[in-house]
């Protein structure tokens, strides 16, 4: 089986060295909207192909960080049901963050790719190996990003970043092929 997505080659030429990825929440998991129920608890929409992604990439041995500035009980839910392991909430300088995951791990910038949909996110993604903004971002996100999805936020388009990176890796045709076969 062939893949029939299809990366440029400069983006998975940046896509190559990565081992750490970087997301935010709302407006790339989720579309940006804030749902509240009659209680004031948010409510989170989150789309299975994103979360299909998600364990495809720590399939690939590749690191998934989520640092949010937001928080709340279904965010961590969810997460948790995905493996991610290293989640930060309520932040506010995520380039902090980040840089002390990085320092833990032993990893550089160079290693890590990341995901982001507004000005908080910026610091990762002009940083980043290879950053990525799903088309709703705002504009500055929008004119650094090395790749904007097709996808909107919360319907795929975390998904179509994590498909660039196992293309990247070369690991993509080998879970198709797997998934395939089951």
């Amino acid at each position: 089986m062939q893949a029939t997505q299809q990366f440029s080659t400069e983006l998975l030429l940046k896509g190559q060295s990565v081992s750490m990825v970087f997301l935010d929440v709302d407006g790339v998991f989720t579309d940006g909207g804030l749902y509240l129920d009659a209680q004031g608890e948010s409510i989170k929409r989150f789309h299975t192909l994103d979360g299909m992604g998600i364990q495809l990439l720590r399939q690939a041995g590749l690191e998934v960080v989520v640092v949010t500035g937001r928080d709340s009980a279904p965010l961590r839910g969810r997460l948790t049901a995905l493996g991610i392991t290293r989640a930060f909430y309520g932040v506010h300088d995520k380039c902090v963050v980040a840089q002390e995951v990085l320092k833990e791990l032993g990893l550089t910038w160079a290693q890590s790719a990341a995901m982001g949909d507004d000005w908080p996110d910026l610091p990762l993604l002009l940083r980043s190996a290879l950053s990525c903004a799903p088309p709703g971002a705002h504009t500055e996100v929008l004119a650094i990003a090395h790749h904007v999805t097709r996808a909107q936020a919360g319907h795929g388009a975390l998904r179509e970043f994590c498909d660039l990176l196992l293309m990247a890796k070369g690991d993509y045709v080998r879970q198709l092929q797997t998934w395939s076969q089951t």
